[in-house]
């Protein structure tokens, strides 16, 4: 487990407006990841057939992009998915949490790399929980943010939120390039993804969260954002510097 000492800076102050109920409400963004490796069997082979099917015939996955899975259909062939979701929640555990993994929303899911990206304009009001099942292929999940750069290999779990910008890039490279996941090489990363909740109090205290920092600003929106320093922002998906959002 890793938990930086965390801190908003005024230089770089990060706010996540996210809905509350029916109300928008504001929180800093954390700057902690929790992550560690865990001992989970390999999924057995047409099962990551089936997945490879899926995902150059179907998504046809471009570096960089992102998709889902079907799970339901990956159950019937996956005979240690509950021996999978297991470790991730004697894991939470370890940290203090809540046993929540049952009572949220699961997904599966595939990428080719990961442009850099923040998911706290749909996912505000949540931190995800990553298990990623596939082999060492030499890349890592990167936070350029925070500095974390966490090498993904069968069993790599991690806890972040959702307005951290991230990506999942080449292994000694210093940014996303699509050059880096060739068409000729798999380059693909199965992983289970889970919403947690902030509002959660274990887990706001575990990531950091203060809560309600910008009232006013809330209640003037109608949407999820994340905004820095006081202003919209977006991230560059090359590098994941944040930048002023057009418009």
């Amino acid at each position: 487990m890793k938990v930086p000492a965390s801190g908003h800076s005024a230089q770089n102050r990060l706010t996540s407006y996210f809905w509350s109920g029916e109300a928008i409400r504001s929180r800093s963004v954390s700057d902690v990841v929790l992550s560690g490796t865990l001992d989970v069997p390999a999924p057995p082979a047409r099962l990551v057939a089936d997945w490879q099917r899926e995902t150059s015939q179907r998504l046809v996955l471009a570096p960089g992009d992102v998709e889902a899975l079907p799970l339901a259909r990956a159950h019937m062939r996956w005979p240690d998915y509950r021996r999978c979701v297991q470790a991730v929640s004697d894991w939470t555990r370890t940290l203090g949490l809540t046993d929540m993994l049952a009572s949220c929303d699961v997904a599966l899911m595939a990428c080719r790399g990961a442009k850099y990206h923040h998911d706290g304009a749909q996912y505000g009001a949540a931190a995800f929980c990553n298990l990623f099942l596939g082999e060492d292929r030499g890349q890592d999940l990167h936070f350029p943010c925070t500095g974390h750069r966490i090498p993904l290999v069968r069993g790599t779990v991690v806890i972040f939120d959702t307005g951290q910008p991230h990506g999942v890039i080449a292994r000694g490279s210093s940014g996303f390039g699509a050059d880096d996941f060739p068409a000729d090489r798999d380059c693909t990363q199965v992983f289970l993804t889970w919403e947690l909740p902030v509002e959660d109090a274990t887990l706001g205290n575990a990531l950091r969260i203060a809560f309600d920092i910008d009232p006013s600003t809330a209640l003037l929106l109608g949407d999820e954002q994340v905004w820095r320093n006081g202003a919209l922002a977006s991230v560059c998906p090359d590098s994941g510097r944040w930048r002023q959002a057009a418009g």
